[in-house]
């Protein structure tokens, strides 16, 4: 089931993303007093109470500016908008209501998305109060003093927050039709591939990066199987302003990955793999999502016998953090290779719901010891007392050991290898939690 998704909205400089770092509890964003600064990573995962949700930070919306960047940042918040389940709308009290703070109030009233008006920079309740009722004159509800910078009056607003969530999170009925998000940068081939699979034109198809403004889905049946495919936006590239258009990219991304059982990353086969591939592709490893990599636009290629090794290597060396998802070359153009991917959407999502019998995983890991010790430090050895699944979606195993300290990243990389060596789990990532358990004295 999809999280929910928080957006958090206003005109630039109100502190939009201060809140956003209090909220996510690290400094993600970057913070200045230049309007249209925050151009860093915009999304995180936030838990309050019994809720998860998916929060995004926009860029400051200026309602009528010329400027290329701003614009670029109106249309931005525009699709977060769109996105989300609820709205939090900040204004700053220090500065008053504005013109601005109107005509965004307008354009969320139009949304009709359930919105939090919420009041930042109120250092002292006692001293501002009287100047956050003034943003009453919004109508659009109580206003909510907070100061982001101090921590004061988060948890209210969270609690109002979550109010809203819909209803459904709680009730749906899970659809058990595999979700699959076809992701990728503007313009790589994600509708075409779509249309191709769907053997009609469902979704427009331009060469204008970024014609899907929203994520549409589309049920595709193949061999009397259905799936529901989700299909990501680029969005409008007039200039090439690039961390806006990235911006565009992972908002879409983001929430349709948080729907998806497997991911469908889309490269361009002739401009090859790149940064921003890698960047839309860690948000679905970073999820525990099935992936497939597929290479488009394939038949438009020159090749020899060599082609398809380099590209393969040179995949694997940009995501080098995801050894494991499966590649294929396809063109949703001619529909080479296009049968395949229903296959491995299969495979791969019976791989990410695996269940290994802990008795099993242990008898490998007694091996995997056997051949090569775990590290030691200090005299001090790494002992493993017991391996477990506890979850799929990713398949996710904890590992009992004598000291959390000793278990090096490199020796759990090797024991991961020791168990794809032998159940595959090919498109799909493994979690490892290391618990620390005291030795019994005998």
């Amino acid at each position: 089931m999809s999280k929910p998704v928080v957006a958090i909205v206003g005109r630039p400089n109100v502190g939009k993303s201060t809140l956003f770092n209090a909220l996510a509890g690290e400094r993600i964003s970057i913070v200045k007093d230049t309007p249209g600064v925050t151009r860093d990573r915009i999304y995180a995962d936030v838990s309050w109470l019994d809720y998860d949700f998916t929060m995004i930070d926009t860029g400051g919306i200026e309602p009528e500016s010329k400027d290329i960047i701003l614009s670029r940042m109106r249309e931005q918040a525009e699709i977060a908008i769109a996105t989300a389940d609820v709205i939090i709308f900040l204004t700053d009290v220090k500065q008053g209501l504005q013109d601005s703070d109107a005509k965004v109030a307008d354009m969320l009233r139009r949304s009709g998305k359930p919105v939090i008006l919420v009041v930042n920079k109120v250092d002292s309740f006692e001293k501002y109060m009287p100047d956050v009722y003034e943003f009453y004159n919004l109508g659009i509800g109580d206003p909510l003093p907070v100061s982001a910078s101090s921590m004061l009056g988060l948890g209210d607003m969270l609690d109002e927050v979550v109010k809203l969530f819909p209803e459904y999170q709680k009730e749906e009925q899970e659809d058990a039709r595999p979700k699959v998000a076809i992701i990728g940068k503007p313009n790589v081939g994600k509708s075409s591939l779509i249309n191709r699979l769907a053997k009609e034109e469902r979704v427009i198809v331009s060469d204008i990066a970024g014609t899907t403004r929203d994520a549409i889905d589309t049920d595709i049946t193949f061999d009397g199987k259905e799936y529901i495919f989700i299909d990501t936006a680029g969005l409008r590239r007039k200039n090439k302003i690039k961390e806006e258009i990235e911006r565009y990219s992972i908002i879409r991304a983001v929430t349709a990955v948080e729907r998806a059982d497997v991911c469908i990353i889309v490269i361009d086969a002739t401009e090859g793999v790149t940064e921003q591939d890698a960047k839309i592709a860690g948000i679905a490893h970073e999820r525990g999502k099935g992936i497939i990599i597929a290479v488009n636009k394939w038949d438009a290629i020159e090749k020899n016998d060599k082609t398809i090794y380099k590209h393969t290597e040179r995949i694997r060396q940009v995501l080098s953090f995801m050894p494991y998802a499966e590649i294929l070359f396809i063109s949703a153009k001619s529909g080479q290779r296009l049968h395949k991917i229903f296959d491995l959407i299969d495979v791969v999502i019976e791989n990410n719901s695996m269940r290994i019998a802990t008795g099993v995983l242990n008898e490998i890991v007694v091996e995997a010891v056997a051949m090569q010790q775990p590290p030691s430090d200090k005299g001090k050895r790494l002992k493993i007392y017991y391996i477990t699944q506890v979850a799929v979606k990713p398949p996710t195993f904890v590992i009992f050991v004598n000291d959390k300290e000793l278990m090096h990243f490199s020796y759990t990389r090797y024991l991961e290898n020791r168990i794809r060596e032998t159940f595959g789990f090919q498109g799909t990532a493994l979690k490892f939690i290391i618990r620390e358990r005291k030795e019994e004295k005998s």
